[in-house]
């Protein structure tokens, strides 16, 4: 190799070197930002079901919003921020596995159910609204049918849930290299970080489930929701151990006795939705006696260009469901 040569080599090393030391920087400081905003506005709250993780915001009739794959108290409450103005107290809490909520024995949603019962004993709930999005309709709709009486309204969000075979799918299934590659990107805080950097499309493709089309064409404030929500799931690490459970949950669905249901019911989904929640939440309504389906032909999984009328929708539904709070 000529001195030249040498020169130039040496001089692609530094500079590689320091590109690769920026982005690493970048990435600490990221993730410590990450890790503080989670560890703020949350309270762990001892229950007979063991520690919970929740945050209460608002005045008013109760909802309990339960929160899907890749959440926490945060991704709940920032679903449900907006009922706060009209009028409803939202508990958010970190399901099993997510945060600070840790992951017992029994992590089913039966058990993850009775959870929310303990956690609304030592709040001195005794009945609220439930919201399910996602991942979380599952343990949502066990509440339904294992404490009907807590129970005054449900309300599933884009649902993963049982749909009989015999239905046709609402989106072709992913692929096992997709999937795979998925569940690298969401184990790691360095993966899913530099998806965010440098295929954002991608990830709101793969992670929300939504077609980055519909996400370009909607307005600033929906793109900015949908981009809060993708960032939010930052830190990866602190919430691995529920994605890993609600992973394994989805492929194990059985049919339940929707015609349990006493609640007034409202679900809610879209055709596009990557995940296929439109087959599943279109079953679920036509199995629960009076049961709302507010569906959209696009929207994908985060339902963008129609939060103001899911919102409306939800706060209507849980404010005439429950008598108003003594002042």
């Amino acid at each position: 190799m000529t001195g030249t040569g040498r020169k130039v080599l040496i001089a692609a090393t530094f500079i590689l070197v320091g590109f690769g030391t920026a982005v690493w920087w970048q990435f600490k400081t990221d993730i410590a930002t990450a890790m503080a905003r989670v560890m703020q506005g949350s309270t762990l709250i001892d229950t007979p079901c063991g520690p919970i993780e929740y945050q209460s915001v608002g005045e008013g009739p109760v909802l309990l919003a339960v929160h899907g794959s890749g959440g926490g108290f945060d991704q709940g409450m920032a679903f449900a921020a907006p009922l706060v103005a009209k009028g409803i107290l939202v508990v958010a809490m970190s399901r099993f596995g997510y945060l600070r909520t840790p992951m017992p024995p029994d992590g089913s949603a039966e058990a993850q159910a009775d959870a929310f019962v303990c956690l609304m004993d030592a709040l001195e709930i005794d009945q609220a609204a439930v919201m399910g999005g996602s991942a979380g309709a599952l343990s949502a709709l066990q509440m339904a049918l294992r404490h009907p009486d807590r129970v005054s309204a449900l309300i599933l969000l884009v649902p993963i849930g049982y749909k009989p075979p015999d239905q046709a799918p609402s989106a072709e299934p992913m692929a096992p290299w997709v999937e795979a590659a998925m569940m690298r990107v969401i184990g790691s805080d360095f993966l899913f970080w530099t998806g965010l950097h440098v295929a954002r499309d991608q990830m709101i493709a793969m992670v929300v489930a939504t077609p980055p089309a519909v996400v370009a064409a909607a307005d600033p404030a929906e793109q900015a929701r949908v981009n809060v929500m993708l960032d939010a799931i930052l830190p990866v690490s602190a919430r691995v151990a529920g994605l890993k459970a609600d992973t394994a949950a989805s492929k194990s669905m059985t049919p339940v006795d929707l015609s349990r249901v006493t609640a007034p019911t409202l679900i809610v989904s879209a055709r596009d939705d990557g995940y296929g929640t439109y087959a599943s939440a279109e079953y679920m309504a036509a199995q629960v006696a009076g049961a709302r389906f507010l569906g959209f032909e696009t929207g994908g999984h985060a339902w963008v260009g129609h939060n103001d009328e899911v919102m409306a929708a939800i706060s209507q539904l849980v404010l005439s469901s429950q008598p108003p709070t003594a002042p």
